[in-house]
C-alpha cells in the first residue's frame, strides 16, 4: 500500500496554522478536486478524498493533537497510538462539511439553513427633510412622513384570518424539515432540508388575513416627529434607533435614516460652521467711511466701515456663525466689502467727478502710484 502523504501537505497548510487557515485550506482543495466539477477524472476522486481524510483529522483538536504527536498511526484504530481513543475510521462531520460545498453547490450535503421561526431584526427605512438654511443653523422639529412595514394590526402579524391559527404542515408534520438522501463520494447519505410547503415554519396558513394577504405585515405611512440638533449640515444624516421596520418573530426594529437637505439662502453661504456674505457700499461710503448694517442669524448688528476701504476687504464678526454640533462654542461669520461704482451719472454729477479727479493727487491712490512705478522702472531697464 502506498504511504499516505503528510495532511498538512495535503491541505497545503503549515503545522501551526489555525482553524481557520484549515478551513479556508480545505475549502478551496475541495472545490478543485470535487467529482462534480471533474467528472471521470479518477486522480481528481483519489485527491478529493485524500482532501477530506486531511480535513476529518485536522479540523478536530482531539485527532490533530494525536496526529501531530503519532503522525498516521495517531489516528489509526488498528495502531496501538489509535487503539482505545475511541476513534473509528474517518467519522466526518457533515454539519460543517455541508455548510461548504452549499457555498460551491447550492445546498445538498445537509447544509443548515438558518431557523424562520428565529427573530430577526427589522430592515432600515430612510426618508429625507428639507430645511432652511436658519432652521439648520440654529435647530427645529420637523415632521416627516415615513414609510415602514408592521405587524398586520388585522391578524397580529400571524398571517391567519382573525379567529383562525396556522395549523400544523402536513408535509414536515411541524419540523419545518424533510428527510431525503442522496448518493455521495461516501455512499448513500440521509439528510434533511428545509419543507419546501411551510418554508420551515413549520405550519401553513389556510386561510390568509384578507388586509395583509396571509404576509402578517403590512406597509404603513405615519408622520414622525424628528428634533433637528443645532448645526447640522446639508447632506447629513439622522439616526433615529428603532424607528425602520418592525422586526420579525418578536426581533428588533430597524433604524430610520433621515438624510438632511439644506436650501439655499438668498444671502448666507456656509462653510463648516462658518457663515459668509457679501455687502455692497457706495463709492463715497468706502472713501470717507460709514456705519453700516449687517444682517447675522442673530439680527441686524451696526459696524464701521473705515475711511479709504477697498473692494474685497473682509472683516469678521466673532460668534457670529453656526452652531457646532458638539455644542461648544459657535463659527464666525465673515462680512466681504463690494464697492459700486454709481452708473448712468448726470452731467452735474459728472462734472463733480472730474473736478474732483482734478484736485485729487497720486498721493490719494497708493496702488495706483506703486503699479506705473513699477511700469516705468520695467520701461528704464529694458
Amino acid at each position: 500500500m502506498a504511504e499516505k502523504r503528510d495532511y498538512y501537505e495535503v491541505l497545503g497548510v503549515e503545522r501551526g496554522a489555525s482553524e481557520e487557515e484549515i478551513k479556508k485550506a480545505y475549502r478551496k482543495a475541495a472545490k478543485k478536486y470535487h467529482p462534480d466539477l471533474n467528472p471521470g477524472d479518477k486522480e481528481a476522486e483519489k485527491k478529493f478524498k485524500e482532501v477530506n481524510e486531511a480535513y476529518a483529522v485536522l479540523s478536530d483538536p482531539e485527532k490533530r493533537a494525536r496526529y501531530d504527536r503519532f503522525g498516521h498511526a495517531g489516528v489509526d484504530p488498528n495502531s496501538a497510538a489509535g487503539a482505545g481513543s475511541g476513534f473509528s475510521g474517518f467519522d466526518f462531520d457533515f454539519g460543517d462539511i455541508g455548510d461548504i460545498f452549499s457555498s460551491f453547490f447550492g445546498g445538498g450535503f445537509g447544509s443548515r439553513s438558518s431557523n424562520p421561526n428565529a427573530p430577526r431584526r427589522g430592515s432600515d427605512t430612510s426618508a429625507t427633510v428639507a430645511l432652511s438654511f436658519e432652521e439648520a443653523a440654529k435647530g427645529c422639529k420637523k415632521t416627516v412622513d415615513i414609510s415602514r412595514v408592521e405587524n398586520c394590526p388585522e391578524c397580529g402579524g400571524s398571517g391567519a384570518r382573525k379567529g383562525t391559527t396556522p395549523v400544523t404542515c402536513p408535509n414536515c408534520n411541524g419540523s419545518g424539515h424533510v428527510k431525503f438522501t442522496q448518493r455521495t463520494p461516501f455512499g448513500i447519505m440521509q439528510t434533511q432540508r428545509i419543507c419546501d410547503r411551510c418554508g420551515g415554519k413549520g405550519t401553513i396558513i389556510e386561510k390568509p388575513c384578507h388586509k395583509c394577504a396571509g404576509k402578517g405585515r403590512v406597509r404603513v405611512t405615519k408622520a414622525q416627529t424628528v428634533d433637528i440638533p443645532a448645526g447640522i449640515d446639508d447632506g447629513q444624516v439622522i439616526k433615529l434607533r428603532g424607528g425602520g421596520d418592525e422586526g420579525i418573530n418578536g426581533g428588533p426594529p430597524g433604524d430610520l435614516h433621515i438624510t438632511v437637505s439644506v436650501r439655499p439662502h438668498p444671502i448666507f453661504e456656509r462653510n463648516g460652521y462658518d457663515v459668509y456674505c457679501e455687502i455692497p457700499i457706495t463709492f463715497v461710503q468706502a472713501c470717507l467711511g460709514a456705519e453700516i448694517v449687517v444682517p447675522t442669524l442673530d439680527g441686524k448688528v451696526k459696524f464701521t466701515v473705515h475711511e479709504g476701504t477697498q473692494p474685497g476687504d473682509e472683516f469678521k464678526l466673532k460668534g457670529k456663525g453656526i452652531q457646532r454640533l458638539n455644542g461648544l462654542g459657535r463659527g464666525d461669520q465673515y462680512v466681504k466689502i463690494l464697492v459700486e461704482i454709481p452708473k448712468n451719472l448726470t452731467e452735474k454729477q459728472k462734472e463733480i467727478l472730474r473736478a474732483f479727479d482734478s484736485i485729487t493727487g497720486d498721493a490719494n491712490y497708493k496702488k495706483r502710484r506703486n503699479f506705473f512705478g513699477k511700469i516705468r522702472d520695467f520701461l528704464d531697464e529694458n
